[in-house]
């Protein structure tokens, strides 16, 4: 413990001295009296100017991603005592209490809003002292034969450029999958995906405003012939046209509307994202892209380690295509592979597209299942029911790829006294590993069991099925007896039961091994975290070697040594290959290496079939008059009440709720999570406590 608060601290003490130089770099006494310093300092070694960026803004960031994966380690290896898992818990809790409810915004923490004010607040010190630097200082730039109020509108425009650098080196965090960052601050790649949406609206508002202001600018001059121009001793104005070209078709296709109506249209779009970058870097220039080299580093390299992991096909035992459509996943895994409650796994179907990664809550539970991992969606979106499709033929393999599994940042949520968990559609395939983790704590008396009301909204009774996947396939579970759960359903556009001739029957497809599907695995060993450390630490030392080398040997003799100027464009793009080239090094040797250490007992493949029922027990809750022989269906059975032709009374529900300490979490359509964040975030409701779990975009 003592340990594992150290290097927090250190984190923490590091971030907040990386924060304080961004709050000085734009000030007239770091631009004046500390810039010059050490740029001469920073000029006489082997890095050149460019190193006192490296040394300000890309060390500190990358000595916290280090040190992160060590925390992460040492934490996931020590067993914590329920005790401070609760302090924790309590601890935190106000910050994840939801404040706002904003149409476009969504549900906002605490810790949410806190994070939006530092952000736009830093991006607004940036442009208003660069501006105010600026305008105290006779130069401006611009054409000598300028007026003075063009000549302060360019700057305006030129400083909003500054402030959109601010946003860029923030961008690339929250979508780094492999991240020891966020897991710092309590956040994963999924949870963090709003910030990523804030940020990225940043960088699309003021790379707007910087480049349609330079173009007024060149019009009002007369000098719209610089649109054209790239100079080799200056930044590139078509590179950073092509970027903003680039953000921009991003930007216009990644709204909530497109998302959801044509999902293709924007992850085909979205992967613009390199190029948009790439010239990005080229328009900036290595000073202005070392403030933001820790982002794209960690980016890249997580980028590049989940390429290598997804080369090789995932081995699919099974699959369970239940009545209402929803389909159950489960693979084969090698123990090295450890996930926890409501993990997330990506998964690709080359046969239907080559390109798209989609991810899925994993149902399974580590505990109850160790060889296999399981999903389950439900076939609503063109690519799910091409899968569905797929599957219900008669194939008898399908090539799946996968990446992951990623566990949450954090399960306090099982630490409540009681738990409430509202879902509507297939927003219940989240809560099945949950219910199975309290299933398992049961039985085996290890961990707090919290009692569970489980509130599920379906608009059709063959949905009701779903409920099928609280319990494992092979049906291992003798008792549910020992933990308090009540069960829910409401059926909101039929009004009474189904008959028994309109019921459909289950159906379990086992398919034939093939000698080129594995287990899933671990991409970087069971000791993935300290092993990422290693790769890490190795590739940036790496990159300052060979960025030290190629400065001394290759630009300095140019560009000090002669009357010449090296090119502006072609430093960066050095900079740039030495990163991907240190990269893609290190990681392919860590990957090989953990590969070959891969037993051949773990790439043995066994094709073992165990008994399926061909009537669904989520039929029975219908009303169906089968005896269900299974004493855990039964069981499951007895604890569901099914409502025909209603809706869930949220309100009602959760302001009988009794006990002091409730979590909530809601998950399924956005206008019930809404309602459901407004409730638990009313003065009177101090026992609701809403655990904001990111199941969807």
């Amino acid at each position: 413990m003592n340990s594992l608060f150290l290097l927090k601290l250190i984190c923490v003490l590091v971030f907040l001295g990386w924060m304080l130089i961004w709050v000085l770099i734009p000030t007239e006494y770091y631009t004046y009296q500390w810039l010059p310093i050490l740029s001469q300092k920073f000029n006489a070694t082997y890095i050149g100017g460019q190193g006192t960026y490296l040394f300000l803004l890309t060390f500190p960031m990358m000595l916290i991603s280090v040190l992160g994966c060590i925390y992460i380690h040492i934490k996931n290896r020590t067993e914590l005592s329920d005790t401070s898992s609760s302090t924790s818990k309590n601890h935190m809790a106000f910050f994840r209490r939801p404040l706002l409810v904003l149409g476009p915004l969504g549900v906002v923490t605490t810790k949410e809003l806190m994070f939006a004010i530092m952000g736009i607040t830093l991006m607004s010190w940036h442009f208003g002292n660069y501006f105010f630097v600026s305008v105290k200082h006779p130069y401006m730039g611009g054409h000598s034969t300028d007026q003075l109020w063009q000549k302060r509108f360019r700057s305006v425009s030129l400083r909003l450029g500054y402030a959109s650098n601010v946003a860029w080196a923030f961008v690339f965090f929250p979508v780094t999958r492999l991240s020891s960052i966020l897991p710092l601050v309590g956040l994963t790649y999924e949870s963090s995906i709003k910030y990523h949406i804030w940020v990225g609206q940043a960088v699309m508002v003021l790379s707007a405003l910087h480049s349609v202001g330079f173009v007024i600018y060149w019009l009002m001059t007369n000098q719209i012939i610089l649109m054209l121009e790239w100079s080799p001793v200056w930044v590139s104005n078509v590179a950073g046209e092509i970027s903003w070209v680039f953000l921009l078709a991003i930007w216009v296709t990644s709204f909530a509307y497109t998302r959801r109506k044509t999902f293709e249209v924007f992850f085909y779009t979205h992967q613009l994202y390199a190029l948009a970058t790439f010239f990005y870097v080229v328009h900036i220039g290595v000073s202005w892209t070392c403030q933001i080299l820790p982002g794209i580093f960690l980016f890249i390299l997580d980028r590049y380690l989940r390429f290598l992991q997804s080369r090789s096909n995932a081995r699919l035992i099974s699959a369970r295509l239940l009545p209402g459509g929803t389909v159950e996943m489960t693979f084969h895994k090698s123990p090295g592979v450890h996930y926890g409650v409501t993990s997330t796994l990506f998964v690709n179907a080359p046969k239907i597209s080559k390109l798209q990664w989609h991810p899925f809550t994993v149902i399974s539970n580590e505990n109850m299942e160790p060889d296999t991992l399981s999903i389950a969606f439900n076939s609503g979106g063109s690519w799910t029911e091409k899968i569905h499709k797929q599957l219900s033929s008669s194939v008898d393999r399908l090539q799946v790829s996968v990446e992951g599994p990623y566990e949450p940042a954090s399960t306090s949520f099982l630490e409540h006294e009681s738990l409430v968990l509202i879902s509507g559609g297939s927003g219940v395939t989240p809560y099945i590993s949950i219910i199975r983790e309290i299933i398992h704590r049961s039985n085996t008396q290890k961990g707090h069991v919290p009692r569970v009301q489980l509130i599920c909204a379906f608009k059709h009774a063959s949905d009701l099925t779903m409920l099928d996947l609280l319990l494992p396939v092979d049906n291992t579970i003798s008792d549910l007896s020992k933990i308090k759960l009540e069960i829910q359903v409401y059926i909101t556009r039929e009004s009474e039961p189904p008959t028994a001739d309109s019921q459909k029957l289950v159906q379990t497809k086992w398919f034939k091994p093939n000698p080129q599907d594995v287990p899933i695995s671990p991409v970087l060993g069971e000791n993935d975290w300290l092993f990422l450390c290693i790769i890490i630490t190795s590739s940036f030392i790496l990159f300052f070697i060979l960025l030290a080398l190629v400065t001394q040997y290759h630009i300095y003799p140019i560009d000090h040594n002669t009357n010449e100027i090296y090119n502006f464009t072609i430093w960066v793009l050095w900079d740039c290959f030495i990163m991907c080239i240190s990269i893609i090094f290190v990681g392919s040797v860590a990957f090989l290496w953990q590969k070959s250490k891969m037993t051949e007992t773990q790439k043995q493949i066994t094709n073992v079939e165990v008994p399926s029922p061909m009537n669904s027990p989520g039929s029975w809750f219908g009303g169906g008059t089968t005896e269900l022989e299974s004493l855990p269906y039964q069981s499951l059975v007895q604890a569901t009440q099914v409502h025909y032709e209603g809706r869930p009374n949220l309100q009602k529900i959760l302001s009988e709720c009794k006990g002091s300490d409730i979590g909530v979490i809601a998950s399924g359509p956005r206008g019930m999570r809404h309602d459901v964040a407004r409730i638990c975030s009313c003065f009177g409701s101090k026992n609701l406590h809403y655990e904001y779990l990111s199941f969807t975009w």
